[in-house]
C-alpha cells in the first residue's frame, strides 16, 4: 500500500502529523518517540503502515523503518491493535521493547498502559525469536554470544542480584570465547 511518504509538514502534534503530498494532505497517526524525533523542516519524509479497518482507515507512520517493523511485529500478537502498538512505541523505542521481549522482562512490558501479564507473557513467547534483528542486549552479533549473556543474566537475577547491576557486570567481563560458567564466576568478581 503506502509505504512512505515525503513531503511538506503542514502540522506537527505529539500524536499525529499533516504532511502534504501532490496537494493531498496526509493525516498520520505517530508515536512520541517519532515526534522527538521529527525534524520541524518544511520536507520530510515518513515510513507508514496503512491498517484499515470496518469503522476507519488509519495510516500510521514512523521515523525509522525499525520502529515500523517493531509496530507491525506488535500487532501481530494476539491482544494489541495498533492503538496499543503506537502506546508502547511512545513509552519505549524499538530496542527497549526488543531486550524486555527477549530477556522476558514481563515487568517492563506491564509498564506500558494497556499490557498485562498474559499480553505480555504472550507477547514474549510470539516474538522472542524475532528479536535479534532489533540488535538486543547491547547489538550482540551472534547468537551464542546473545544465548550466553541472557543465561548469565538469568542465573545472577536468580541469585537475587538487581537486573542493571548484573547486566552491566556481564558486560565488563564478556569475552568472545566464554562459557556460561566463566561468565558469571568473573560478572561475580566485580558484583
Amino acid at each position: 500500500m503506502i509505504t512512505y511518504l515525503n513531503g511538506k509538514l503542514i502540522e506537527k502534534n505529539p500524536t499525529e502529523l499533516v504532511i502534504e503530498c501532490g496537494g493531498i494532505g496526509y493525516e498520520v497517526k505517530i508515536s512520541l518517540n517519532t515526534f522527538s524525533n521529527m525534524p520541524d523542516t518544511e520536507s520530510v519524509k515518513i515510513y507508514t503502515q496503512f491498517i484499515v479497518r470496518e469503522d476507519a482507515q488509519i495510516l500510521y507512520g514512523f521515523k525509522e523503518k525499525d520502529e515500523r517493523e517493531m509496530f507491525n511485529l506488535l500487532t501481530s500478537v494476539s491482544g494489541i491493535g495498533p492503538s496499543t502498538a503506537i502506546i508502547m512505541l511512545s513509552g519505549l523505542n524499538s530496542s527497549e521493547i526488543a531486550n524486555a521481549i527477549a530477556s522476558e522482562d514481563v515487568i517492563t512490558l506491564k509498564g506500558v498502559k494497556g499490557i498485562g501479564t498474559k499480553t505480555a507473557e504472550r507477547m514474549i513467547v510470539e516474538l522472542k525469536d524475532k528479536m535479534l534483528k532489533f540488535g538486543v542486549s547491547d547489538n550482540i552479533s551472534s547468537q551464542s554470544n546473545n544465548t550466553l549473556r541472557f543465561d548469565a543474566l538469568t542465573a545472577l537475577i536468580s541469585l537475587g542480584f538487581d537486573r542493571r547491576k548484573a547486566e552491566s557486570a556481564i558486560k565488563k567481563v564478556m569475552k568472545e570465547q566464554d562459557t556460561v560458567e566463566m561468565l558469571i564466576k568473573d560478572a561475580l568478581k566485580i558484583l
